[in-house]
């Protein structure tokens, strides 16, 4: 009784051969069992060599809407409009996901067809978003998503690998689509917009870890001090994000989308690795540092691994509503308390113009850029024609422009 399994050319004209000995066995016979059995193994050696090829999804298509009696115009509601039916069917414009889902659900061509792949369904939704509100072009036109004329068919696609790239769904699901908080997030800012950009800043966050494990409690008022510090040197923000670095938080540059109205963000890695992203939209020394600081005041107060992601939109900085929220408060407290420890000058100080003796003597006891003690005043007297030439326009970005290049 042969019981091998057949692996050559050799084996197989054996077996078939036994086959046909065989064929006239009786029922419950061994030699009908030893029938069947080879059977068996010939039909697993045939699967294996010879493959049944699956028909390429046009070819498909085509079949399916001759069998139906639909024509060409059939496809309209799957796949667009005459012209888009007709690049399709003659292989000028691909398949989108979208189009084959439709084509899976109206038409009943099964997914493993059309994605051509063994046993292959077609993805689930992903929180019901709406693929083409994604600021599509401008996110091609900065390298996140590929450049195409049918961008907007294709959206799905491009969304989905985008959101792999920041590791896939269970990884981006905890930032991407939890709620925003704070009340300096602008009402006009387009949510789609802010999850391309939240996305984004975790892919780069994930290729780009800090040196060190963040500990919570690492960060102290005297750690602040010190990166307040740095910005007295020209390459001061560079140096603070290697600072920040050894205490095991990822400092980001990554310049706004449109319709986001954003200075910085603070969230948390699943790993627990806490990461600032600042857009450096309005690129002035005295924003960057507060806005640097004032993020780190919300590290401070969030637990690693917190679930909430904050967004500072500075702008609204002293806006009525923030004062319902005590954690925007005490992140400029710390802020504050880092740069201009208090009892170090008095309060009338930020209320008055200054001479630029003063200015530069107050910066340097405190060893801080004077732009910060400008943008203090500027702040306090909501008067943000005083002192322009001391807060360091154009001063940051060039910094990261590397950076800014491959965001």
């Amino acid at each position: 009784m042969v019981t091998k399994l057949i692996k050559t050319e050799k084996d197989y004209d054996r077996t078939l051969s036994r086959i046909e000995g065989l064929m006239d066995a009786a029922a419950g016979s061994p030699e009908a069992e030893e029938l069947e059995l080879l059977a068996a193994l010939v039909e697993m050696y045939e699967e294996s060599r010879f493959p049944i090829q699956r028909p390429d999804p046009i070819d498909a298509i085509k079949f399916r809407i001759d069998q139906l009696g639909i024509g060409q115009q059939g496809l309209v509601p799957f796949i667009g409009s005459r012209s888009k039916v007709s690049e399709v069917l003659h292989s000028k414009k691909p398949l989108s996901l979208a189009m084959m889902r439709a084509l899976h659900r109206g038409l009943g061509i099964p997914a493993e067809v059309l994605l051509q792949e063994s046993g292959a369904k077609f993805p689930g939704d992903l929180g019901h978003l709406e693929w083409k509100r994604f600021p599509l072009k401008e996110m091609a036109r900065r390298g996140w998503i590929p450049k195409s004329a049918d961008i907007k068919n294709r959206a799905e696609e491009y969304i989905r690998d985008f959101i792999n790239q920041a590791g896939g769904i269970q990884a981006v699901t905890a930032v991407l689509f939890r709620k925003g908080h704070g009340p300096r997030q602008n009402e006009k800012m387009d949510k789609y917009a802010l999850l391309a950009w939240c996305t984004r800043v975790i892919s780069l966050a994930k290729k780009s870890g800090p040196k060190a494990k963040y500990q919570k409690g690492t960060v102290t008022q005297e750690n602040l001090r010190d990166i307040a510090k740095l910005s007295n040197f020209d390459n001061g923000p560079i140096l603070a994000k290697e600072y920040l670095s050894k205490l095991g938080i990822t400092l980001l540059a990554v310049p706004h989308l449109s319709k986001t109205y954003l200075d910085g963000a603070t969230l948390s890695l699943e790993d627990g690795t806490p990461v600032i992203a600042l857009t450096l939209r309005h690129d002035r020394i005295d924003n960057f540092w507060f806005c640097l600081l004032h993020e780190l005041g919300h590290v401070i107060g969030q637990h690693a691994g917190s679930k909430e992601i904050i967004i500072d939109d500075l702008d609204l900085r002293g806006h009525k509503a923030e004062f319902e929220d005590p954690s925007e408060r005490e992140a400029d407290r710390v802020a504050e308390e880092a740069f201009i420890p208090c009892g170090t000058v008095k309060e009338s100080f930020f209320g008055k113009h200054p001479s630029t003796t003063e200015l530069e003597s107050l910066a340097s006891s405190l060893r801080i850029h004077p732009a910060i003690i400008a943008g203090r005043i500027r702040f306090e007297q909501k008067n943000y024609r005083l002192l322009s030439k001391y807060v360091g326009s154009g001063e940051v970005r060039k910094h990261f422009q590397r950076e800014f290049e491959l965001r």
